[in-house]
Parts: C-alpha cells; sequence; structure tokens
C-alpha cells in the first residue's frame, strides 16, 4: 500500500471555492480502482493550507487515477485557485519489527 499526499496553498478568500472543487474531486476518486481511503485536513495556523491524504493499494493505481481525465479536470478548476503548485508525495509503508 502507498498513502499520497497531496498539499495546496489557496488564494486567500477562496477556501470556500476549493473546498467544494476538492468534495468534487473526492466524489470521483471513490469509486477509483485500487483507491483505499482519503482524508482532507486544513490547518488550524493556516486556513490556506490545505492536505489531502489518500491510501492506494499500489503506486500503480495512483498513477492511473493521477492522469486520468476525471482527475485532470478537477484539478485544472483547483488550479485558478491556488497559491502555488499543488506537491504531490508518495510514500510507502515501512514495517518496523
Amino acid at each position: 500500500m502507498v498513502r499520497v499526499i497531496v498539499e495546496r496553498h489557496c488564494k486567500p478568500g477562496k477556501e470556500a471555492e476549493l473546498w467544494t472543487l476538492l468534495g468534487e474531486l473526492r466524489g470521483k476518486v471513490i469509486n477509483q480502482s485500487g483507491h483505499v481511503s482519503s482524508e482532507t485536513l486544513r490547518s488550524l495556523d493556516d486556513p490556506t493550507y490545505w492536505m489531502v491524504i489518500s491510501t492506494w493499494t499500489d503506486t500503480k493505481h495512483w498513477k492511473v487515477w493521477e492522469r486520468s481525465p476525471k482527475r485532470k479536470e478537477t484539478v485544472d478548476k483547483i488550479k485558478h485557485v491556488l497559491a502555488a503548485p499543488e506537491k504531490v508525495s508518495v510514500f510507502t509503508f515501512m514495517i518496523i519489527g
């Protein structure tokens, strides 16, 4: 399994619009093959800083979603409310023991 973290900084005053667009994106990913779960977080210290953490069965499924037209359609809308490009980081789980 892998965990994907997408960090976004929206333009001040665009938080409600970003929230709506993230909901649209979540509606599209929910039935995506390989998607396990997602959560959306907003910083208490900086309300323009948002993070989406999703869990995927493997990198292959994440990459399919990342390049999908369904995702791209909403991400293109999201870009207009961002102060900087989104940052995507992919992590693998480590077994300690």
